[in-house]
């Protein structure tokens, strides 16, 4: 049991400096409500309120984000929030925190109660600690899917209600009731949040920040276009949604073509952790020595460093950016 104490002791310990860290990066946003104040009282000049707005303004971000990869995830985890809205659901930070630590726990306790080998302890608690935030990030990336799906024909419903003489919150107010979720809750919060003061292009970012998406970005930035130097949206949104439809034409095609090489990656990827289960469910002394030798342990090491390596490649090569 000290050994199992000292393992517990390990895991809360790297939690909580992972924890610590990842508070330092977790961005303010007083510096920006304080520029947005200073503003509207007048206390800052009008160079500095320039660049507030610019900063905080849709057109300045890019339409298409270069990040790579890893850069992608390092971004999603500084604001952890974010990640709860995107997914939508009711589970907050500590919370999900809270789950993490007891699924962790219980990973190493499961393997003390079987009579496993206390090597297996440590990389248990690990799999079933990640096991809630592989959940979360599957329910956004599922929700994600679902408004891409969605959003042409809410461009074409907003097209039409301006063809009509609506204003353009009218558009979102349609979308929010004719729709089905994840669009209509999102357009109901932008649209209630210009009912409750908040300028469209504020309403538009924060839209844009909650729901990542590309053809999202290119209506945004449509709209706030439009207002400053006009022009027929209605027309604009036709075509961005044509656009939208094409795209999927040919993502699904991508997909066609793709599907062998992400089904044999799959079965690369999975055969080697399933053949080990099933040898150390028949014969666990033969794979033992993996984890007692020091030769074991490193050629363990570098089986999972390859296999990583290996689902990196295989993503790269199936991965064809539409």
């Amino acid at each position: 049991m000290s050994v199992l104490l000292v393992y517990i002791c390990v895991f809360v310990a790297v939690t909580a400096m992972v924890g610590a860290i990842g508070m330092l990066f977790v961005p303010t946003t007083e510096s920006g409500i304080e520029d947005r104040l200073a503003m509207l009282t007048g206390s800052s000049s009008g160079k500095q309120a320039k660049d507030a707005l610019l900063k905080a303004s849709v057109l300045s971000q890019p339409l298409e984000g270069g990040q790579h990869m890893f850069a992608a995830y390092l971004s999603r985890l500084k604001n952890f929030n974010l990640l709860f809205e995107q997914a939508d659901t009711k589970l907050k930070p500590p919370q999900f925190l809270g789950i993490t630590a007891g699924m962790a726990v219980l990973g190493m306790f499961v393997p003390v109660f079987a009579g496993m080998h206390p090597t297996i302890i440590i990389p248990c608690g690990l799999m079933l600690a990640l096991l809630p935030l592989a959940w979360l990030m599957l329910r956004r990336r599922s929700r994600l899917r679902k408004f891409a799906a969605q959003l042409p024909d809410a461009l074409e419903l907003i097209s039409r209600a301006l063809r009509a003489g609506h204003s353009l919150g009218s558009g979102f107010s349609l979308v929010a009731e004719e729709m089905r979720p994840p669009i209509s809750k999102e357009f109901q919060r932008t649209f209630e949040e210009q009912n409750l003061g908040v300028s469209l292009e504020d309403a538009l970012q924060s839209f844009t920040d909650r729901m990542p998406n590309l053809d999202l970005r290119f209506f945004a930035t449509a709209v706030v276009l439009q207002r400053q130097t006009g022009g027929d949206l209605a027309e604009i949104l036709d075509k961005i949604g044509y656009l939208v439809r094409e795209r999927f034409k040919i993502f699904g095609t991508v997909q066609a073509l793709t599907g062998e090489g992400r089904l044999s990656g799959i079965v690369l990827l999975a055969l080697p952790p399933a053949l080990f289960l099933a040898v150390y469910k028949l014969n666990p002394d033969y794979v033992m020595p993996l984890f007692t030798d020091p030769m074991g342990r490193q050629m363990l090491m570098g089986g999972v460093v390859m296999q990583l390596l290996g689902a990196i490649v295989i993503k790269k090569i199936i991965s064809i950016k539409v």
